[in-house]
């Protein structure tokens, strides 16, 4: 690495002009990077529900339905309005009332199933087909366009509608995100650094490998607007630790040696190990995601795993020659810090230790009650304003027609109208069911097949299959919405083994039962990546042990206040929470166990010992929890999306929980367990041979 080092050292202008030529092809390729928004389309492909969805899509062009209410329209601009939107790229056919009968019929005249489908007191209902998917351009610029369309009395509703609106709603505010982390990690670092212009270069070079993460993920094909909203602030927070780790280990180099590009060839090998060493742990805690059964988790684990490591990559190549051009501004331009030196805190904690201990018990029950009581929710819907024009029109759709989700049911077209009738009759008894449509109802006794419209007929029926439509007043991810999915389910298998019950609610129902599955899954593998890892560099099995417990006290807290606060939260953060604040965090952990071991090592005993660490280690743990807390806080306060809202609130709260455990709960555990931590671990209390001492001194980060 010292090679390395210097070839950076020699050629930093040439450095700073590839990195900033790499700024071009980075912001191509986040520019057209491909965006879901749509989180049911994560599930496994191999559900029943997606394979209907995929049926639904191919076969029935059927995949993304919405509604539209009109309001005091006569029937003949009904007929134009449907026209129009008929006329639309993107929208496979509009069905009304018009498919079925001749306007002129008065509605009273209508079977009482058809007439509450389409009509209300002063308002009548619409159903608009799109050809594909709700998360696709096509669909999203053909919701635009019959926005355009239609007056203010007006309201479309459905999950593509919901799409549109989170959309336009996630590509507003996430530049403001970013620009708020910004300015928040800014101050942070002005506090904690003593130059005035150091964290500025911080801010630059870590805002290059985020272009560059982002603009990688072309490679990736698509990434879900989650990932999108919250890895730069993530990538800003968890990668900032590194970049303090160069500059001071440059300063100490530059004490012993004249020569500026040697001193930085020196710090770039010294800090490598101890910069990958931490960046370990947090790339494992963000692979740990990529075990979920949703996909969304792959796609939320690899960008922010990759994003970690091209962090690595700019701190040891961009930042070194950004401090090098710099090195006289940097080091003219200085003010006192405002962190103490917490020798205050080192003689509380380990004249206390044995109270904190008693204390790690007592939190830890609670805690552990409270995160798993948390409520969650799964609906898009309960994540964006209520003011929004989808979540208005989908309200009205309940409200005004008791169609709150829509059933999609795909069954095989060679079952007889009969069967399919009295199958029909079966859905209808069915608690929540409002009304059923299908062919076979359509058509009625003693209606030739060749009377039926192509369009109602292309709308049930088609390449073998046949489609019913069951609305239902139930709201999905609920209990009541799920029961009734699993009676529906039993009332079609007992017709066709084969048959499939697919939209919104199904979707959502298993979406439910796999965010619990994924939970555990992603939980326990974090903590055994993380585990192991710790177990290979410190050679301890206590040490893993202790240190994966108090930060899973940590997330436990987190985790738990919802509940004792009555708060609900989206699903993807109670399954992706724990993986993130393990990875991000555990840092700190190892950082005051490395440095307790080294003043063991050197001769003093346990309490001074813990003393010497926590005065050494303090500065950089907070440091590194502060950024981290700066870099999510702001988003938590403004955002208008309820589930990055909730993430990012979570995720800042999980920060400074983690950092006071670390500081106050993890000495208190070790200081109580040190005899059982010299037993289980090797070279303990040796210093052993000269490369484990350089590895000890790389691992000491003081600011």
């Amino acid at each position: 690495m010292k090679r390395f080092g210097m070839f950076i050292s020699k050629h930093k202008i040439m450095i700073i002009i590839v990195a900033l030529l790499l700024v071009i092809p980075a912001t191509l390729g986040a520019m057209i990077t491909p965006i879901n928004y749509d989180i049911l389309s994560y599930l496994p492909q191999d559900l029943d529900s997606m394979l209907g969805q995929n049926i639904l899509d191919k076969t029935f062009s059927n995949a993304a339905t919405s509604m539209l209410i009109l309001e005091d329209v006569q029937s003949n601009e009904t007929v134009k309005i449907k026209d129009e939107i008929s006329q639309i790229d993107g929208v496979e056919r509009v069905l009304w009332i018009n498919d079925l009968v001749d306007t002129s019929v008065p509605k009273e005249f209508l079977p009482d199933d058809v007439k509450d489908l389409f009509y209300r007191e002063n308002s009548t209902l619409m159903f608009i087909q799109f050809k594909e998917s709700p998360s696709s351009e096509a669909t999203q610029e053909a919701i635009e366009t019959i926005r355009k369309t239609i007056d203010k009395e007006s309201y479309l509703a459905g999950l593509s509608a919901i799409v549109k609106d989170n959309r336009d709603l996630a590509d507003k505010e996430t530049p403001i995100y970013v620009l708020l982390a910004v300015i928040l990690c800014l101050l942070v670092l002005m506090i904690s650094i003593e130059s005035y212009l150091v964290p500025f270069i911080f801010i630059f070079s870590i805002g290059l490998s985020i272009l560059y993460n982002l603009g990688t993920n072309i490679f990736l094909g698509e990434i879900s607007y989650i990932t999108k909203s919250l890895v730069p602030i993530l990538q800003l927070g968890v990668t900032m630790d590194y970049s303090i780790f160069l500059l001071h280990r440059y300063d100490e180099e530059k004490q012993s040696i004249e020569d500026r590009n040697e001193a930085m060839a020196q710090a770039i090998a010294k800090t490598f190990s101890s910069i990958t060493g931490s960046s370990i742990t947090t790339i494992a805690g963000f692979l740990a995601l990529c075990t979920m059964s949703l996909a969304i988790g792959k796609d939320m684990g690899l960008v922010m795993a990759k994003g970690v490591f091209i962090g690595v990559l700019s701190t040891i190549t961009i930042l070194p020659a950004f401090i090098l051009v710099f090195d006289k501004p940097i080091h003219k331009y200085k003010h006192k810090t405002l962190l103490p030196g917490f020798e205050k805190t080192a003689f509380f904690v380990t004249k206390h230790y044995k109270v904190l201990a008693v204390l790690f018990i007592l939190i830890f029950i609670p805690a552990l009650y409270g995160q798993g009581h948390t409520k969650v929710y799964y609906n898009l819907d309960e994540s964006l304003p209520k003011d929004l024009p989808s979540i208005v029109s989908t309200n009205k759709l309940k409200n005004d027609y008791n169609m709150t989700t829509t059933h999609f049911i795909v069954i095989n077209d060679k079952f007889s109208s009969h069967q399919v009738k009295n199958m029909v009759e079966e859905i209808k008894k069915v608690d929540g069911i409002e009304n059923v449509l299908s062919y076979d109802n359509i058509l009625g006794p003693g209606i030739p097949e060749s009377f039926v419209p192509n369009e109602i007929r292309d709308f049930s029926m088609k390449d073998g299959y046949k489609l019913i439509l069951a609305n239902s007043n139930y709201k999905s991810a609920t209990d009541e919405a799920n029961h009734q999915i699993d009676k529906l389910n039993d009332i079609v298998k007992r017709y066709d083994k084969d048959g499939m019950v697919t939209g919104e609610g199904a979707l959502t129902k298993d979406l439910v039962i796999l965010a619990d599955r994924d939970f555990k899954t992603s939980s326990m593998f974090s903590m055994l990546f993380i585990f192991a890892i710790i177990m290979f560099v410190l050679s301890s099995l206590s040490v893993p042990i202790i240190l994966v417990a108090c930060v899973e006290l940590a997330i436990f807290i987190n985790m738990a206040i919802p509940f004792y606060t009555g708060t609900i939260i989206p699903f993807i953060a109670s399954i992706v929470i724990g993986c993130i604040q393990l990875g991000a965090t555990v840092d700190y952990a190892i950082l005051l166990t490395t440095r307790f071991r080294e003043e063991i090592r050197n001769g003093l005993d346990k309490i001074h010992a813990m003393e010497v660490a926590i005065q050494g280690s303090a500065r950089s743990i907070i440091t590194s929890a502060l950024s981290f807390f700066a870099a999510t806080i702001g988003v938590g306060l403004i955002s208008k999306m309820e589930m990055v809202k909730s993430l990012c609130v979570m995720l800042s709260r999980g920060a400074i929980i983690s950092m006071v455990v670390i500081l106050f709960i993890l000495p208190s555990i070790m200081l109580i367990s040190e005899r059982v931590i010299e037993i289980t671990s090797r070279n303990w209390k040796e210093k052993g041979s000269f490369k484990l001492k350089i590895a000890r001194e790389e691992n000491n980060h003081e600011i």
